[in-house]
């Protein structure tokens, strides 16, 4: 079976969040089931500069210029189509925004060229290799199953939803240089409430849409986290499923992880204590094996709930514990973190930014990792800490409902807990739920029996590549 993923990232190449992992774990999951996997990448210089290239595949004219498809692969064996378009990827700023963090004004052009380049690839246009079927991630090739039925639907396609909140909208005038045919802009097709949205392209004219947890996919249904789309999406409810996202182990093990100052596993723990300490040396936070260390590792926007954790700062330091956040964002909330680090300098440590080797030393050093999401289509982060023994502290809502289990009485008593779990979006009920980690962290026999549940849950990739290839041997076989 031959299949074409199309997305905007990979790790290690390239990453801005969660949709670079899975494009750089799942298409080798894929490949140990026989499938043939090949992913379609534009050609940022990151990525340029990150394959071993074999060659050129063709040099085309598109509605966006001249642009030329090069055939290369990663270091993990991944098999990569790059488009390879300077005066389109070669930019400074972001992949996304400019210099000034706005959005590049020729964006709709830019991601366009990924569903335009994807549909004659699926066509014939590398005569060695040919796609069934045509897998594509979020917005950036929200345009895909546009092409493929523009071009007679020469494959099938899959169009798989990392985060709804993210449509990739632009003005209606920007149309015309999409070179698709004129009926597409309508209710029925890419329009918008008068615009352009790249999101519902790719849910309109899929065969199969696929969201990353299950409780995700019925969430997108109902008015709430429908982000305007939901109407469109019960239409399409047989046509819709949740699979989970995975974890790399070969990226993500503490047992075998480079970048963490000492490696452990379950069954030798010694090495988190000497990460923690690692921690706080590096931080300047009082350097106490007895505090709970809470972290943050996320993007500092209004969804993931970072306001809330704000506000529950006092209550953290004030029992005792101590905080350190990894993140950028916006500006104010950047701020307001900084200032009560400057504030409690040995018991609140924040780093601006993203830095790949601080998330993996956070994941090891922490004793619980918060999430207190508005809506998480699937989150990693808490994947991570699951794997890292760092108890995740999150909201009962998308992939953070379908990953952890809170710690009461029962699920303490049957030692299927794995974290602590909130419902209602507001500093009262998350800091309830830290009382509650404090508390079962007094309780060192059942912090340890909860860390161990939460270390032996397996969300390796296999699983959910298994339920890709069932999806995609039903969809060909239709």
């Amino acid at each position: 079976m031959r299949v074409l993923h199309v997305c905007a990232e990979l790790f290690p190449l390239l990453k801005t969040g969660g949709l670079a992992d899975v494009a750089g774990a799942l298409p080798l999951a894929l490949g140990a089931l026989a499938c043939d996997v090949r992913v379609l990448l534009p050609g940022f210089p990151a990525i340029l500069a990150g394959l071993n290239m074999d060659g050129e595949v063709a040099a085309v004219n598109s509605m966006a210029g001249p642009v030329r498809i090069l055939f290369g692969h990663t270091d993990s064996g991944i098999a990569v189509y790059v488009i390879d378009a300077p005066h389109c990827f070669d930019r400074p700023g972001s992949p996304y925004l400019d210099v000034g963090q706005q959005p590049y004004s020729d964006n709709h052009l830019r991601f366009a060229l990924l569903g335009w380049v994807a549909a004659r690839l699926a066509s014939g246009l590398d005569s060695y290799w040919r796609a069934e079927l045509v897998h594509a991630h979020d917005w950036h090739a929200g345009l895909v199953p546009a092409y493929l039925v523009a071009a007679g639907r020469p494959a099938k396609s899959v169009f798989t939803v990392h985060n709804l909140a993210y449509q990739g909208v632009f003005p209606a005038a920007a149309f015309a240089s999409l070179e698709l045919p004129p009926e597409f802009f309508s209710l029925e097709g890419l329009e918008f409430h008068g615009k352009i949205s790249f999101m519902k392209a790719g849910l309109y004219f899929c065969d199969h849409i696929t969201t990353v947890s299950p409780r995700y996919a019925c969430e997108i249904t109902h008015d709430e986290q429908g982000c305007g789309l939901d109407g469109l999406l019960r239409t399409r409810k047989a046509d819709l499923s949740g699979i989970l996202n995975g974890v790399d182990d070969q990226v993500w093990s503490p047992n075998l992880d480079p970048l963490i100052a000492a490696n452990y596993s379950l069954e030798k723990m010694q090495g988190k204590a000497k990460c923690k300490l690692d921690m706080q040396i590096r931080m300047g936070l009082d350097q106490c094996s007895d505090q709970p260390l809470f972290a943050v590792v996320s993007r500092l926007t209004e969804q993931k709930g970072l306001h809330l954790v704000l506000a529950a700062l006092d209550e953290i330091t004030r029992r005792g514990g101590q905080f350190v956040l990894l993140g950028g964002g916006d500006t104010a909330l950047e701020g307001a973190f900084k200032a009560a680090a400057a504030a409690n300098p040995t018991q609140i440590a924040v780093q601006i930014g993203y830095d790949e080797a601080c998330s993996h030393r956070i994941m090891a050093a922490a004793d619980v990792l918060l999430v207190p999401s508005r809506f998480e289509p699937c989150g990693l982060t808490q994947l991570y800490a699951l794997k890292y023994g760092a108890l995740p502290l999150v909201r009962r809502v998308g992939g953070l409902a379908d990953t952890v289990i809170d710690c009461s009485l029962e699920n303490l008593e049957d030692a299927s807990a794995t974290g602590f779990v909130f419902d209602d979006f507001n500093t009262t009920a998350l800091t309830k739920a830290l009382r509650r980690a404090f508390i079962l962290w007094h309780r060192p026999k059942d912090w340890k029996t909860t860390r161990r549940s939460a270390m032996q849950v397996d969300f390796g990739w296999s699983a959910a590549a298994a339920q890709y290839m069932a999806l995609y041997e039903r969809l060909i076989g239709e």
